[in-house]
């Protein structure tokens, strides 16, 4: 038989072939058919010319061809008895890129930054041939070849990654594949700077976590110490405090390995402690005395010091300041100097602490003694040395004062002299030292000064 058809056949569209034989036995047992067909798609018709015109037998074979036909090989069969002969035609369906898929390497294991990927794009059948290829990540186009090449893995490349195949008739898409990078990241919720008290998670960040063919689990650690284990990604702090502050970071693991994230540092803000206000008075060589605060806070507080309700020092605006006044300051520090002190500068100092969350506040009563007990050339000497005590005073009235002198709180002597000298100081000398001075009805003490004699 002879078979007559299109050279090609284009899927969705139906197409004719006919078999035929140039002769027609009427009495003899001959058959002609089409064979290796889909009956389910196709429809056979026959037709027997005996006539003037022509003798022949046509079969014709009317289909509706798939893409899964391309490459079939359809036989028209002459048959008479056992006796055989045939012709074969192999159908050629044009039809847009079929079962395109998306195909990852490496399939199996984590696939950790800096590692390397390729994403290749398979066509099952294209016809015809494929003339180009896009590649796209979730939805966005990220490349034009049949592979795409992930050279040093990034967390940003995790997500949905599809290809798309091109020829002259369409597109076939394939159907989507996750790159799953396994890596771990600490973020804290709502900030990494929270209020004391404030509510407070953090999450151990693994992209598409929820893709694990298996349960991950998460390490959690402070300041590289240990604080627990288990299923959950989030460390909750339901009301944060101050010590909670620090660097925290997880480390994540399956059966194929384990990540640590970089340590991300919370910062736990809060008001002013009550400050810690101290009034130190030197008994040695001058009359200074000095007041210091000092205060725990975050952020560092602005410290004001007060005496008798009037600012005198302050680590924020300049106050003007007398010339027997000094000021340092630091952070969440504040001092304050006085020389030459004396009754004049007694009275009750504050210290106020204040930041954006909140202030407070302590109280100190400063009495400075009016007498001062100075040791010259020091209050520790060697044993011959000349030691001049002089007990420095204030006469208010008119009367010349008295002074009084005392040893380990006994008295030694009382005069108009300001002075107790020891022209060559021996051992049993060595004692604590007191002066009083007297004048009119009112009288002061000093410090109780030590003198040592080596």
């Amino acid at each position: 038989p002879s078979v007559t058809s299109e050279q090609e056949q284009t899927e969705g569209q139906r197409a004719t072939l006919e078999c035929s034989t140039p002769y027609v036995c009427p009495g003899g047992d001959i058959g002609l058919r089409w064979e290796g067909y889909d009956p389910r798609v196709s429809e056979v018709s026959g037709r027997v010319q005996l006539d003037v015109g022509g003798v022949g037998q046509r079969v014709n074979l009317s289909s509706s061809f798939s893409w899964k036909d391309h490459g079939r090989k359809l036989l028209c069969q002459v048959s008479d008895g056992a006796k055989r002969a045939s012709a074969e035609v192999v159908l050629r369906v044009r039809h847009t890129p079929k079962d395109t898929q998306a195909l990852l390497t490496p399939s199996s294991g984590n696939i950790g930054v800096g590692d390397t990927v390729t994403l290749s794009c398979q066509v099952g059948s294209s016809h015809p041939p494929v003339s180009g290829y896009d590649w796209y990540k979730d939805g966005v186009a990220v490349g034009t070849r049949r592979l795409l090449a992930l050279r040093g893995v990034r967390r940003e490349d995790h997500g949905r990654y599809h290809c798309e195949a091109h020829n002259a008739l369409g597109t076939g898409v394939s159907p989507p594949v996750t790159l799953l990078v396994f890596s771990a990241e600490v973020s804290a919720s709502p900030a990494a700077e929270v209020l004391e008290g404030t509510a407070t998670t953090l999450s151990c960040d693994v992209p598409g976590r929820e893709g694990y063919p298996e349960e991950l689990t998460y390490t959690w650690y402070r300041n590289r110490r240990f604080l627990q284990e288990g299923p959950a990604h989030t460390l909750v702090l339901p009301a944060v405090t101050a010590g909670d502050a620090g660097y925290y970071s997880c480390q994540v693991t399956n059966s194929q390995g384990s990540d640590t994230a970089q340590a991300v540092g919370l910062s736990v803000t809060y008001p002013p402690r009550v400050p810690s206000l101290t009034l130190f008075q030197e008994t040695q060589g001058g009359r200074l005395v000095i007041v210091l605060c000092s205060v725990d806070s975050h952020p560092p507080a602005t410290l004001a010091i007060d005496r008798d309700g009037t600012v005198v020092a302050t680590s924020g605006a300049e106050v003007a300041l007398s010339q027997r006044l000094g000021v340092t300051s630091s952070r969440n520090s504040l001092r304050l100097e006085i020389r030459d002190a004396g009754p004049q500068d007694n009275g009750n100092y504050g210290c106020t602490a204040s930041n954006v969350h909140g202030n407070a506040s302590a109280t100190k009563v400063l009495v400075t003694h009016a007498a001062q007990l100075r040791v010259r050339p020091s209050a520790e000497v060697t044993e011959g040395t000349a030691v001049t005590l002089t007990c420095l005073g204030t006469a208010d009235g008119a009367e010349r004062p008295l002074y009084a002198w005392y040893r380990n709180g006994r008295r030694l002597r009382e005069s108009s002299l300001p002075t107790l000298e020891f022209p060559s100081v021996r051992g049993d000398d060595a004692g604590a030292f007191q002066c009083r001075v007297r004048a009119g009805n009112g009288s002061d003490a000093s410090e109780v000064v030590p003198l040592r004699v080596l």
